[in-house]
């Protein structure tokens, strides 16, 4: 319910200013001194009138600049009803953080909520108010640029980084000047586009998508965020933003979300295109009537909502209704109280770029750091290793990732740099230029020189931070032509080669496992990564990243996921399977990924043994426990991820073949072991049946457990409903 405050300030507002509490818009509008600049105000036919009532900006970064723009705003607004400030935080504000999917490979919540607690007081002290973060899509097809914004593709483990993302952004509510209201995208499964093409379509069964897709939302929700952003894509056959029954019946009935519904850039707009709105005003009355309350950049309500609502009751209620949500999020951040929400360049200063901060985003880039490979335990590296270190990406601060707008990666330390303070012989080359294309010869010549002459060859590849994030859409998911004739060439020379893969999504890296001795995989690491990877090469650090989206074989086999469901000619791993082909499977490549969600080796060597249950069967009220023992056999201590999955044999629509339901990340010293403890109860057997209702069958169940979702123990139990 809307405070007294918020209805008497509501009571006070003329139509036009409630509408225009209702746009967003770009820092564009805005000079240096926070004045109005005309040619956007020309552009979208804002009047400077409608700019002093507009209710939020997005982009606008900078203490001294947002302090600028509220104090000029405020001067000149009616009510003095503050501004918004607004910006994509995805994986830090300055202090760079690695990208989310890499942040889903460390398996640790913890570790996230205080990552996006950093983000929040960085942003917070530069004048942010609102962050557009986090996305919560389940991803599950690597073609698709925007993984890297995601936690993976697994709805258990995308739940829990929801509520660490929410709850690190905002603190407790009302939400204070250390913190920011984080913004839940992008509603609904716009993670799930055919072919992975950018802003494709989304057809799937509404089951479907309760089943896998909701749960991260729903969770995110739960630990009270405070905003959700709509996707871009169609879903049901109805684009989002004016999906009455996604937005009204699911979100606002059913997940009780009462918080500000935001549209993505000119969503509301594109109805049009999508073909459900003859013009602006039928796509801006389809999205006030499906609950969005800000239009951001598509100026459909400042345009067309006057006209509706002079003519049309249900529109003015409910525009007053979104209203009542703006005014209600401005005052639980506590603008009433202060527009500025405490904002000082000299305390900007101080919070931005911190020791304290960047030591947390060292950590981060460590955790999430995947050794995918490590023959012959070549990595660590001894400090007297002679090392060739080739490839341009060792030498560039492109480590950052997209999305990463406040970022310097001019002054961001490269993989080189971090390395020669560890290593005293070290020889570097180009060894390519991707812009060069067939006339790489040089270079080449040039690193293969360098890499006869050391003991050991560091392979620096992967992509640009451009070839990830939005708009970045491919077909070929493979390393670049010249970073793989390169490192075909370097394979000739019979020496041990370690490929460091810089990335933003799952790529194939096949023939890179083929040739390669030792393979890391730090994603795009962050402000810190180059010393993270420094000091895990070094052997400082021990690797514990364990995937949380599979890389193919090949990108025949996308979309490929581990809880896939069964089918009625499954394959198993018989010798008659494997020569039947009437079954599940191809006939040019296995079924099974290149590396399973959940993989990822350590410097340590790891066992389970011993998987007991307290009992063999439970009941509703009741539950059993399962405990295994997990080894270090080696002299190194490090940290087990060790993983849970359940499958439920016969339901009443199908089921995974594997469920993550709970794990465990352990510290072990050498040669330490410890046993561990799941508990299971009903509500961790419970799924969407048929007719969408939550519930669970009484029958067998298998529980598996491992170090990936390609688990080395399991055992059944029974549950009786």
């Amino acid at each position: 319910m809307p405070s007294i405050y918020v209805k008497q300030l509501l009571s006070e507002m003329t139509l036009k200013e409630k509408i225009a509490q209702l746009q967003q818009i770009s820092g564009d509008f805005f000079g240096d001194d926070g004045s109005p600049i005309t040619g956007p105000l020309s552009t979208y036919k804002v009047s400077k009138m409608q700019l002093y009532n507009i209710g939020s900006v997005l982009g606008v970064s900078g203490a001294e600049n947002v302090l600028k723009i509220q104090r000029e705003y405020l001067k000149n607004n009616r009510l003095h009803i503050p501004l918004i400030f607004m910006a994509d935080i995805i994986h830090g504000y300055k202090t760079i953080f690695p990208i989310p999917l890499a942040l889903g490979s460390t398996w640790d919540p913890e570790l996230v909520k205080r990552v996006a607690q950093v983000s929040a007081a960085e942003a917070s002290s530069s004048g942010i108010d609102v962050t557009f973060s986090p996305m919560v899509d389940l991803v599950r097809d690597p073609r698709w640029g925007r993984v890297m914004e995601s936690t993976g593709e697994d709805p258990y483990l995308n739940s829990l980084f929801a509520e660490s993302f929410v709850d690190g952004y905002q603190g407790k509510l009302p939400v204070d000047q250390k913190h920011v209201a984080a913004t839940v995208k992008h509603f609904a499964a716009y993670g799930a586009p055919e072919a992975g093409r950018e802003y494709n379509t989304v057809d799937m069964s509404e089951w479907r998508f309760r089943e896998q897709y909701l749960p991260a939302y729903q969770k995110a929700i739960e630990s009270k965020a405070l905003l959700v952003m709509t996707s871009f894509n169609i879903l049901f056959g109805i684009p989002a933003t004016g999906n009455n029954y996604l937005m009204r019946k699911i979100l606002r009935k059913e997940l009780g979300f009462n918080g500000v519904l935001i549209s993505d850039w000119n969503a509301i707009n594109e109805m049009i295109s999508h073909g459900v709105a003859s013009g602006s005003e039928e796509a801006a009355e389809k999205a006030i009537q499906a609950g969005t309350d800000i239009d951001m950049m598509s100026f459909a309500f400042l345009g067309s909502l006057e006209k509706l609502a002079i003519k049309n009751e249900e529109v003015r209620n409910l525009i007053d209704e979104a209203t009542t949500r703006v005014l209600s999020l401005k005052e639980t951040l506590g603008l009433f109280d202060d527009p500025y929400r405490g904002v000082e360049t000299a305390k900007e200063q101080q919070i931005v770029l911190s020791q304290e901060n960047l030591l947390l985003a060292k950590k981060a880039a460590e955790e999430a750091t995947v050794l995918l490979k490590n023959e012959h335990k070549l990595l660590p590296l001894d400090s007297n290793n002679t090392i060739a270190l080739i490839g341009s990406k060792a030498n560039t601060g492109d480590l950052l990732g997209n999305w990463s707008w406040k970022g310097d990666p001019v002054s961001t330390q490269t993989i080189k740099s971090a390395l020669e303070d560890n290593f005293d012989n070290i020889l570097f080359e180009t060894g390519y230029d991707i812009k060069l294309g067939e006339n790489n010869l040089s270079l080449n010549e040039q690193a293969l020189s360098s890499a006869k002459k050391q003991d050991v060859i560091l392979y620096v590849a992967g992509l640009s931070s451009s070839q990830s994030g939005e708009a970045s859409s491919m077909t070929n998911i493979s390393l670049p032509k010249a970073q793989l004739d390169l490192l075909r060439k370097l394979s000739k020379l019979h020496k041990p080669i370690i490929t460091i893969v810089i990335t933003g999504r799952p790529l194939d890296l096949t023939e890179v496992d083929h040739l390669s001795d030792a393979i890391l995989l730090p994603w795009f690491p962050g402000t810190a990564g180059a010393l993270a990877i420094a000091d895990i090469v070094s052997g400082k650090t021990n690797p514990t990243g364990r995937l949380s989206m599979t890389f193919p074989k090949s990108v025949g086999q996308i979309p490929i996921y581990y809880n896939h469901y069964n089918t009625g000619r499954p394959l198993t791993e018989t010798l008659e399977d494997r020569n039947n082909a009437y079954l599940s499977k191809y006939i040019d490549s296995s079924n099974d990924p290149l590396y399973p969600f959940g993989f990822g080796l350590s410097y340590s060597d790891y066992n389970l043994k011993n998987l007991q249950l307290s009992k063999k069967e439970f009941t509703v009220d009741e539950s059993i426990t399962a405990s295994v023992m997990v080894e270090n056999n080696s002299k190194i201590a490090g940290t087990a991820t060790v993983q849970w999955y359940i499958r439920d044999l016969v339901g009443e629509v199908v089921r995974p073949v594997k469920e993550l339901k709970h794990f465990q990340r352990v510290q072990l010293g050498a040669a330490a072991k410890e046993t561990v403890f799941f508990t299971i109860s009903k509500g961790d057997l419970t799924y969407v049946h048929s007719d969408f209702t939550q519930s669970s069958d009484a029958g067998i169940f298998k529980l598996f457990v491992g170090f990936s979702s390609q688990t080395e123990l399991e055992t059944s139990f029974l549950f009786k409903n």
